[in-house]
């Protein structure tokens, strides 16, 4: 089982980060924009069961990621599926035309502009993501993907990331959970 264990905090200086980041011997990536669409369940409340659904879109390619509930209290570690979808212009619009047919509504969108750098600290490989969401601000997630026997080791390293990165809080709700919030 994948598990994608991250921690997010909001930021006041992004370039401050930055430097923080590439001072740890942190590698720029990349940078893309990313649309996503969130999709309520047709049986069940995925606010109340702590889950998402939602079709990215990013550059052209499609993915459709499910996010099982958290399972710690400290950081955003949950069980992950995440599939790609065939190259094409139209293909994420079918695949949502698909889940409204079998009963599931896009929720909102959450457009974010990303900056991604990676980095290896405590032995772990981290993606270190800059973003600026629409109407919500800067944000920095610090993200390790495990498997079931390393989440314990991957939750630890990023603790400590985010407390040499002088971080302080973590925000545990999504951009979704955040952007809903704000309304």
């Amino acid at each position: 089982m994948h598990y994608e264990v991250e921690q997010k905090f909001a930021l006041a200086d992004p370039a401050d980060m930055q430097a923080k980041l590439v001072a740890l011997g942190a590698q720029a990536a990349g940078q893309c924009d990313q649309v996503d669409c969130y999709f309520s369940h047709p049986a069940r409340d995925f606010a109340q069961t702590d889950e998402a659904l939602r079709i990215r879109r990013v550059d052209g390619q499609s993915l459709v990621t499910y996010k099982g509930p958290k399972i710690d209290r400290e950081t955003k570690t949950r069980h992950e599926i995440e599939l790609a979808l065939p190259a094409g212009a139209t293909t994420a619009d079918d695949f949502a035309g698909l889940f409204e047919a079998l009963g599931f509504a896009p929720v909102a969108e959450v457009r974010k502009h990303r900056r991604t750098f990676h980095l290896t600290w405590q032995g772990q490989s981290v993606e270190a993501a800059l973003d600026e969401v629409a109407d919500l601000g800067h944000f920095v997630e610090l993200e390790i993907s495990a498997s079931e026997q390393t989440v314990d080791t991957a939750r630890g390293a990023l603790v400590s990331l985010a407390a040499r990165l002088e971080l302080g809080t973590s925000e545990r709700r999504s951009y979704l959970e955040l952007l809903l919030g704000a309304s």
